[in-house]
Protein backbone atom coordinates (compact mmCIF):
# COMPACT_ATOMS: atom_id res chain seq x y z
CA UNK A 1 0.00 0.00 0.00
CA UNK A 2 1.32 3.76 -0.77
CA UNK A 3 2.27 5.75 2.08
CA UNK A 4 2.63 9.35 2.07
CA UNK A 5 5.26 11.06 2.90
CA UNK A 6 6.31 13.00 5.71
CA UNK A 7 7.43 16.25 4.88
CA UNK A 8 8.63 19.61 6.34
CA UNK A 9 9.08 22.79 5.35
CA UNK A 10 12.42 23.94 3.40
CA UNK A 11 14.67 26.23 5.21
CA UNK A 12 14.26 28.61 2.46
CA UNK A 13 10.11 28.51 3.30
CA UNK A 14 10.52 28.79 7.11
CA UNK A 15 13.06 31.80 6.59
CA UNK A 16 10.41 33.84 4.49
CA UNK A 17 7.58 32.74 7.08
CA UNK A 18 9.74 34.65 9.82
CA UNK A 19 10.79 32.86 13.62
CA UNK A 20 7.11 33.22 14.72
CA UNK A 21 5.52 30.98 11.39
CA UNK A 22 8.14 28.13 11.17
CA UNK A 23 6.47 25.92 13.26
CA UNK A 24 8.90 25.31 15.97
CA UNK A 25 7.24 22.60 17.05
CA UNK A 26 5.56 20.34 14.34
CA UNK A 27 9.22 19.66 13.12
CA UNK A 28 11.00 18.31 16.22
CA UNK A 29 7.87 16.33 16.81
CA UNK A 30 7.87 14.52 13.37
CA UNK A 31 11.59 14.32 13.74
CA UNK A 32 11.76 12.33 17.13
CA UNK A 33 8.71 10.14 16.20
CA UNK A 34 10.77 8.86 12.91
CA UNK A 35 13.78 8.31 15.20
CA UNK A 36 11.71 6.49 17.48
CA UNK A 37 10.42 4.09 14.76
CA UNK A 38 13.90 3.44 13.53
CA UNK A 39 15.83 2.93 16.66
CA UNK A 40 12.43 0.22 17.47
CA UNK A 41 13.13 -1.42 14.82
CA UNK A 42 16.82 -2.05 15.67
CA UNK A 43 16.27 -3.18 18.66
CA UNK A 44 13.41 -5.66 17.51
CA UNK A 45 15.64 -6.87 14.91
CA UNK A 46 18.80 -7.75 17.41
CA UNK A 47 16.07 -9.15 19.96
CA UNK A 48 15.34 -11.69 17.44
CA UNK A 49 19.13 -12.59 16.50
CA UNK A 50 19.63 -12.76 20.29
CA UNK A 51 16.56 -15.20 21.13
CA UNK A 52 17.55 -17.63 17.94
CA UNK A 53 20.55 -17.81 18.79
CA UNK A 54 23.85 -18.60 17.05
CA UNK A 55 23.50 -22.24 16.31
CA UNK A 56 19.93 -21.73 15.53
CA UNK A 57 20.97 -19.26 13.04
CA UNK A 58 23.67 -20.99 11.70
CA UNK A 59 21.30 -23.86 11.02
CA UNK A 60 18.92 -21.75 9.00
CA UNK A 61 21.92 -20.45 7.00
CA UNK A 62 23.24 -24.13 6.07
CA UNK A 63 19.44 -25.14 5.28
CA UNK A 64 19.16 -22.33 2.52
CA UNK A 65 22.93 -23.07 1.12
CA UNK A 66 21.93 -26.60 0.95
CA UNK A 67 18.54 -25.50 -1.01
CA UNK A 68 20.51 -23.39 -2.77
CA UNK A 69 23.67 -25.86 -3.75
CA UNK A 70 20.79 -28.41 -4.84
CA UNK A 71 18.70 -26.34 -7.17
CA UNK A 72 20.44 -23.74 -8.40
CA UNK A 73 23.32 -25.80 -10.93
CA UNK A 74 20.21 -27.47 -12.46
CA UNK A 75 18.28 -24.49 -12.82
CA UNK A 76 20.83 -22.16 -14.22
CA UNK A 77 21.43 -24.60 -16.44
CA UNK A 78 17.60 -24.94 -18.03
CA UNK A 79 17.47 -21.29 -17.91
CA UNK A 80 20.48 -20.57 -19.82
CA UNK A 81 19.39 -23.47 -22.43
CA UNK A 82 15.99 -21.66 -22.90
CA UNK A 83 17.67 -18.48 -23.34
CA UNK A 84 20.15 -19.98 -26.21
CA UNK A 85 16.69 -21.08 -27.29
CA UNK A 86 15.27 -17.80 -27.67
CA UNK A 87 18.30 -16.39 -29.31
CA UNK A 88 17.95 -18.76 -32.28
CA UNK A 89 14.11 -18.47 -32.46
CA UNK A 90 14.67 -14.62 -33.27
CA UNK A 91 17.71 -15.67 -35.47
CA UNK A 92 14.93 -17.98 -37.46
CA UNK A 93 12.78 -15.33 -39.19
CA UNK A 94 12.59 -11.67 -39.56
CA UNK A 95 11.30 -9.72 -36.91
CA UNK A 96 9.17 -7.18 -39.17
CA UNK A 97 7.46 -10.19 -40.69
CA UNK A 98 5.35 -10.70 -37.80
CA UNK A 99 5.32 -8.12 -34.97
CA UNK A 100 2.88 -9.82 -32.67
CA UNK A 101 5.24 -12.54 -32.11
CA UNK A 102 8.22 -10.98 -32.42
CA UNK A 103 7.12 -8.98 -29.35
CA UNK A 104 6.35 -12.17 -27.97
CA UNK A 105 9.95 -13.94 -28.56
CA UNK A 106 11.73 -10.45 -27.00
CA UNK A 107 9.43 -10.43 -23.91
CA UNK A 108 10.48 -14.34 -23.93
CA UNK A 109 14.29 -13.89 -24.19
CA UNK A 110 14.35 -10.76 -21.93
CA UNK A 111 12.67 -13.20 -19.01
CA UNK A 112 15.09 -15.79 -19.61
CA UNK A 113 17.79 -13.33 -19.34
CA UNK A 114 16.50 -11.94 -16.23
CA UNK A 115 16.43 -15.69 -14.96
CA UNK A 116 19.75 -16.28 -15.74
CA UNK A 117 21.35 -13.20 -14.02
CA UNK A 118 18.84 -14.24 -10.74
CA UNK A 119 20.21 -17.28 -10.71
CA UNK A 120 23.88 -16.45 -10.81
CA UNK A 121 22.98 -13.67 -8.16
CA UNK A 122 21.99 -16.45 -6.15
CA UNK A 123 24.40 -19.06 -6.18
CA UNK A 124 27.06 -15.65 -4.89
CA UNK A 125 24.74 -14.83 -2.33
CA UNK A 126 25.01 -18.52 -0.98
CA UNK A 127 28.43 -18.97 -1.44
CA UNK A 128 28.80 -16.12 0.90
CA UNK A 129 26.37 -17.26 3.35
CA UNK A 130 28.47 -20.61 3.37
CA UNK A 131 31.85 -18.84 3.77
CA UNK A 132 30.81 -16.79 6.61
CA UNK A 133 29.55 -19.94 8.04
CA UNK A 134 32.62 -21.38 7.89
CA UNK A 135 34.27 -18.60 9.69
CA UNK A 136 32.49 -18.72 12.34
CA UNK A 137 33.20 -22.56 13.02
CA UNK A 138 36.89 -20.92 13.12
CA UNK A 139 35.64 -17.81 15.77
CA UNK A 140 37.38 -15.42 13.55
CA UNK A 141 33.85 -13.56 13.02
CA UNK A 142 31.58 -11.11 14.44
CA UNK A 143 27.87 -11.24 15.26
CA UNK A 144 27.28 -8.54 12.44
CA UNK A 145 28.57 -10.76 9.81
CA UNK A 146 26.69 -13.60 10.71
CA UNK A 147 23.61 -11.03 10.77
CA UNK A 148 24.83 -10.11 7.26
CA UNK A 149 24.58 -14.05 6.28
CA UNK A 150 21.23 -14.93 7.95
CA UNK A 151 19.82 -12.16 5.66
CA UNK A 152 21.45 -13.15 2.37
CA UNK A 153 19.98 -16.99 3.25
CA UNK A 154 16.62 -15.33 3.47
CA UNK A 155 16.95 -14.01 0.32
CA UNK A 156 17.96 -17.61 -0.79
CA UNK A 157 15.02 -18.91 0.26
CA UNK A 158 12.08 -16.39 -0.92
CA UNK A 159 13.52 -16.16 -4.39
CA UNK A 160 13.95 -20.43 -4.44
CA UNK A 161 10.30 -20.24 -3.34
CA UNK A 162 8.97 -17.65 -5.46
CA UNK A 163 11.31 -19.80 -8.26
CA UNK A 164 9.54 -22.98 -7.85
CA UNK A 165 6.05 -21.14 -7.70
CA UNK A 166 6.44 -19.44 -11.05
CA UNK A 167 7.02 -22.94 -12.65
CA UNK A 168 3.57 -24.34 -11.42
CA UNK A 169 2.31 -20.63 -12.63
CA UNK A 170 1.66 -21.95 -16.14
CA UNK A 171 -1.81 -20.65 -16.81
CA UNK A 172 -2.73 -18.45 -19.79
CA UNK A 173 -2.28 -15.62 -16.98
CA UNK A 174 -0.80 -16.59 -14.37
CA UNK A 175 2.39 -14.24 -15.25
CA UNK A 176 0.42 -11.25 -15.16
CA UNK A 177 -0.43 -8.61 -12.47
CA UNK A 178 -3.49 -8.66 -10.36
CA UNK A 179 -6.51 -6.24 -9.56
CA UNK A 180 -7.89 -7.35 -6.49
CA UNK A 181 -11.50 -5.67 -5.26
CA UNK A 182 -12.35 -6.83 -1.95
CA UNK A 183 -16.58 -5.89 -1.24
CA UNK A 184 -18.00 -6.15 2.44
CA UNK A 185 -20.60 -9.10 2.22
CA UNK A 186 -23.27 -6.95 3.44
CA UNK A 187 -24.14 -2.83 4.56
CA UNK A 188 -23.98 -3.84 8.24
CA UNK A 189 -20.59 -2.11 10.13
CA UNK A 190 -19.42 -5.54 11.29
CA UNK A 191 -19.09 -6.34 7.47
CA UNK A 192 -17.05 -2.91 6.35
CA UNK A 193 -15.18 -3.49 9.22
CA UNK A 194 -13.87 -7.01 8.35
CA UNK A 195 -13.73 -5.76 4.57
CA UNK A 196 -11.33 -3.17 6.29
CA UNK A 197 -8.89 -6.08 7.83
CA UNK A 198 -8.91 -7.81 4.61
CA UNK A 199 -7.54 -5.11 2.30
CA UNK A 200 -4.62 -4.75 5.28
CA UNK A 201 -3.94 -8.47 5.64
CA UNK A 202 -2.72 -8.04 1.20
CA UNK A 203 -1.47 -4.63 1.69
CA UNK A 204 1.11 -6.31 4.46
CA UNK A 205 1.16 -9.53 2.43
CA UNK A 206 2.88 -7.56 -0.66
CA UNK A 207 4.73 -5.51 1.77
CA UNK A 208 6.78 -8.47 3.48
CA UNK A 209 7.36 -9.60 -0.42
CA UNK A 210 8.30 -6.63 -1.69
CA UNK A 211 5.54 -5.98 -4.43
CA UNK A 212 4.60 -3.58 -6.14
CA UNK A 213 0.90 -2.50 -4.83
CA UNK A 214 -1.14 0.28 -4.63
CA UNK A 215 -4.99 1.15 -3.38
CA UNK A 216 -6.50 2.31 -6.48
CA UNK A 217 -10.07 2.88 -4.91
CA UNK A 218 -11.28 3.03 -1.59
CA UNK A 219 -15.47 3.44 -0.52
CA UNK A 220 -14.80 4.63 2.87
CA UNK A 221 -17.60 4.08 5.89
CA UNK A 222 -17.21 5.29 9.70
CA UNK A 223 -14.91 4.34 11.96
CA UNK A 224 -12.32 3.66 9.41
CA UNK A 225 -14.20 0.91 7.52
CA UNK A 226 -14.86 0.12 4.16
CA UNK A 227 -17.48 -0.67 1.57
CA UNK A 228 -15.25 -1.75 -1.39
CA UNK A 229 -11.53 -1.37 -2.13
CA UNK A 230 -9.33 -2.20 -5.07
CA UNK A 231 -5.91 -2.88 -5.13
CA UNK A 232 -3.95 -3.53 -8.10
CA UNK A 233 -0.31 -5.58 -7.47
CA UNK A 234 2.26 -4.54 -10.87
CA UNK A 235 4.29 -7.36 -10.09
CA UNK A 236 4.78 -10.63 -12.57
CA UNK A 237 2.69 -13.75 -11.43
CA UNK A 238 0.25 -11.75 -8.81
CA UNK A 239 -2.74 -12.95 -10.72
CA UNK A 240 -1.41 -16.79 -10.73
CA UNK A 241 -0.54 -15.90 -6.80
CA UNK A 242 -3.77 -14.61 -5.70
CA UNK A 243 -6.37 -16.04 -7.81
CA UNK A 244 -6.84 -19.13 -5.20
CA UNK A 245 -7.79 -15.85 -3.16
CA UNK A 246 -11.04 -15.33 -4.66
CA UNK A 247 -14.43 -16.10 -3.57
CA UNK A 248 -15.93 -15.24 0.15
CA UNK A 249 -14.13 -14.93 3.41
CA UNK A 250 -16.09 -15.29 6.48
CA UNK A 251 -15.57 -14.06 9.86
CA UNK A 252 -17.34 -16.14 12.25
CA UNK A 253 -17.15 -16.03 16.34
CA UNK A 254 -19.68 -17.94 18.90
CA UNK A 255 -21.54 -15.04 20.44
CA UNK A 256 -20.59 -13.88 23.96
CA UNK A 257 -23.85 -14.04 25.89
CA UNK A 258 -23.32 -17.54 25.72
CA UNK A 259 -26.56 -18.40 23.49
CA UNK A 260 -24.92 -21.00 21.33
CA UNK A 261 -25.15 -18.62 17.78
CA UNK A 262 -22.00 -18.02 15.78
CA UNK A 263 -22.02 -14.45 14.62
CA UNK A 264 -20.47 -14.12 11.12
CA UNK A 265 -19.67 -11.77 8.49
CA UNK A 266 -18.06 -11.81 5.19
CA UNK A 267 -16.43 -9.99 2.41
CA UNK A 268 -16.09 -10.81 -1.23
CA UNK A 269 -13.08 -11.14 -2.56
CA UNK A 270 -12.48 -10.89 -6.92
CA UNK A 271 -9.25 -11.39 -8.76
CA UNK A 272 -8.48 -10.26 -12.60
CA UNK A 273 -5.29 -10.39 -14.55
CA UNK A 274 -3.73 -6.89 -14.47
CA UNK A 275 -1.96 -7.19 -18.05
CA UNK A 276 1.50 -5.31 -17.92
CA UNK A 277 2.08 -4.71 -21.25
CA UNK A 278 -0.60 -3.22 -21.78
CA UNK A 279 -4.83 -3.48 -21.87
CA UNK A 280 -6.37 -6.20 -24.24
CA UNK A 281 -9.43 -5.13 -26.30
CA UNK A 282 -11.64 -7.71 -27.09
CA UNK A 283 -13.69 -4.87 -29.89
CA UNK A 284 -16.67 -6.01 -27.79
CA UNK A 285 -20.03 -5.08 -29.69
CA UNK A 286 -21.13 -1.58 -28.21
CA UNK A 287 -24.85 -3.00 -28.14
CA UNK A 288 -23.87 -5.46 -25.96
CA UNK A 289 -22.64 -3.05 -23.18
CA UNK A 290 -24.24 -0.73 -20.73
CA UNK A 291 -22.26 2.18 -19.57
CA UNK A 292 -23.54 4.54 -16.64
CA UNK A 293 -22.27 6.90 -14.49
CA UNK A 294 -22.63 8.19 -10.58
CA UNK A 295 -20.71 10.24 -7.97
CA UNK A 296 -19.10 8.95 -5.22
CA UNK A 297 -17.73 10.71 -2.43
CA UNK A 298 -13.75 11.13 -1.63
CA UNK A 299 -11.86 8.88 1.03
CA UNK A 300 -10.59 12.16 1.60
CA UNK A 301 -13.10 14.01 4.54
CA UNK A 302 -13.81 17.45 3.17
CA UNK A 303 -12.95 16.27 -1.03
CA UNK A 304 -15.63 16.68 -4.10
CA UNK A 305 -17.17 13.24 -4.85
CA UNK A 306 -15.11 11.76 -7.79
CA UNK A 307 -16.64 10.62 -11.31
CA UNK A 308 -17.55 6.60 -10.81
CA UNK A 309 -18.18 4.91 -14.54
CA UNK A 310 -19.78 1.42 -14.36
CA UNK A 311 -19.75 -1.01 -17.29
CA UNK A 312 -22.36 -3.97 -17.22
CA UNK A 313 -21.74 -6.69 -20.25
CA UNK A 314 -25.50 -7.52 -20.87
CA UNK A 315 -24.96 -11.11 -22.53
CA UNK A 316 -22.89 -12.79 -19.45
CA UNK A 317 -24.73 -9.98 -16.91
CA UNK A 318 -21.05 -9.54 -15.90
CA UNK A 319 -20.72 -6.05 -14.36
CA UNK A 320 -17.20 -3.82 -13.34
CA UNK A 321 -16.96 -0.23 -11.82
CA UNK A 322 -14.18 2.25 -11.77
CA UNK A 323 -13.82 5.76 -9.54
CA UNK A 324 -10.21 5.90 -8.78
CA UNK A 325 -9.51 7.82 -12.00
CA UNK A 326 -9.57 11.65 -11.89
CA UNK A 327 -12.04 12.15 -14.91
CA UNK A 328 -14.84 10.41 -16.79
CA UNK A 329 -13.16 9.16 -19.32
CA UNK A 330 -10.09 7.72 -17.67
CA UNK A 331 -12.94 5.84 -15.33
CA UNK A 332 -14.47 4.32 -18.37
CA UNK A 333 -11.22 3.62 -20.27
CA UNK A 334 -9.99 1.67 -17.04
CA UNK A 335 -13.38 -0.15 -16.16
CA UNK A 336 -13.54 -1.08 -20.14
CA UNK A 337 -9.84 -2.63 -19.25
CA UNK A 338 -11.48 -4.86 -16.28
CA UNK A 339 -14.17 -5.69 -17.90
CA UNK A 340 -11.95 -6.83 -21.17
CA UNK A 341 -9.86 -8.90 -18.65
CA UNK A 342 -12.63 -10.27 -16.61
CA UNK A 343 -14.39 -11.72 -19.73
CA UNK A 344 -11.12 -13.51 -20.85
CA UNK A 345 -10.84 -15.45 -17.73
CA UNK A 346 -14.49 -16.83 -17.54
CA UNK A 347 -13.90 -17.39 -21.32
CA UNK A 348 -10.88 -19.22 -20.58
CA UNK A 349 -12.37 -21.22 -17.41
CA UNK A 350 -15.34 -21.91 -19.04
CA UNK A 351 -13.32 -23.44 -22.44
CA UNK A 352 -15.04 -20.63 -24.78
CA UNK A 353 -13.78 -18.92 -27.82
CA UNK A 354 -16.99 -16.15 -28.10
CA UNK A 355 -16.99 -14.19 -24.90
CA UNK A 356 -21.03 -13.92 -26.29
CA UNK A 357 -21.33 -17.57 -25.57
CA UNK A 358 -20.92 -16.87 -21.59
CA UNK A 359 -24.02 -18.04 -19.89
CA UNK A 360 -25.66 -15.65 -17.62
CA UNK A 361 -25.25 -15.98 -14.04
CA UNK A 362 -22.54 -18.59 -14.47
CA UNK A 363 -19.50 -15.99 -13.39
CA UNK A 364 -21.72 -15.63 -9.48
CA UNK A 365 -22.20 -19.14 -9.29
CA UNK A 366 -18.03 -19.63 -9.58
CA UNK A 367 -17.11 -16.62 -7.68
CA UNK A 368 -19.60 -16.61 -4.95
CA UNK A 369 -18.23 -19.76 -3.64
CA UNK A 370 -16.53 -19.74 0.11
CA UNK A 371 -12.95 -19.44 0.10
CA UNK A 372 -12.00 -19.26 3.66
CA UNK A 373 -13.16 -19.11 7.34
CA UNK A 374 -11.48 -17.31 9.90
CA UNK A 375 -12.58 -18.10 13.28
CA UNK A 376 -12.47 -15.74 16.11
CA UNK A 377 -13.89 -17.41 18.90
CA UNK A 378 -13.31 -19.61 21.11
CA UNK A 379 -10.06 -20.96 18.71
CA UNK A 380 -8.64 -18.43 17.10
CA UNK A 381 -7.71 -20.28 13.56
CA UNK A 382 -8.20 -19.85 9.97
CA UNK A 383 -9.60 -22.55 7.49
CA UNK A 384 -9.40 -22.93 3.76
CA UNK A 385 -12.22 -24.23 2.16
CA UNK A 386 -10.99 -25.36 -1.37
CA UNK A 387 -8.15 -27.24 0.09
CA UNK A 388 -8.55 -28.04 3.88
CA UNK A 389 -5.66 -26.37 4.76
CA UNK A 390 -6.00 -25.58 8.60
CA UNK A 391 -3.68 -22.72 10.64
CA UNK A 392 -3.73 -21.84 14.31
CA UNK A 393 -2.57 -18.11 14.05
CA UNK A 394 -5.55 -15.75 13.10
CA UNK A 395 -3.55 -12.67 14.39
CA UNK A 396 -0.34 -13.84 11.59
CA UNK A 397 -2.58 -14.55 9.09
CA UNK A 398 -4.30 -11.02 9.02
CA UNK A 399 -0.69 -9.71 9.21
CA UNK A 400 0.00 -10.88 5.93
CA UNK A 401 1.24 -14.29 6.71
CA UNK A 402 -1.01 -16.20 4.20
CA UNK A 403 1.62 -18.08 1.80
CA UNK A 404 0.61 -21.45 2.85
CA UNK A 405 -2.78 -21.01 1.65
CA UNK A 406 -1.32 -19.17 -1.50
CA UNK A 407 0.90 -22.41 -1.80
CA UNK A 408 -1.58 -24.80 -1.19
CA UNK A 409 -3.49 -23.28 -3.83
CA UNK A 410 -1.76 -23.45 -6.56
CA UNK A 411 -0.31 -27.05 -5.82
CA UNK A 412 -4.08 -27.59 -5.56
CA UNK A 413 -4.64 -26.22 -9.13
CA UNK A 414 -1.80 -28.50 -10.51
CA UNK A 415 -3.89 -31.69 -9.40
CA UNK A 416 -7.46 -30.62 -10.94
Amino acid sequence: MATRPVSSPTPTKAAALGPSRAFPRRTPRLSFTLIRASQSMESRNDRVFKELGLYSLKKKIEDAVSRAEMIAPTALELEEARRIRQEEVLHEYNLWDDLTRSNESLAALADAIKVVDDLKDLRYKAEEAKLITQLADMDIINHQLFKQAYKASLDVSKFLDRYEMSKLLNGPYDKEGACVTIQAGSEAIASEVWAEKMLCMYARWAEKHGFMGRVVEKYPFKGGSVRLATIEFESEYMYGYLLGERGTHRMVCNSLDGSGVDEACSARVDVIPLFLDGPVDLHIDENDIEISSWSCEDEQPGCSSKPAVTVCHIPSSITVQSSGERSHFANKIKAMNRLNAKLLVVASEHGVSDVRRIKRGAVASEWDHETREYMFRPQKSVRDLKTGIQLLDLNSVLDGNIDAFISSHISFRQVR
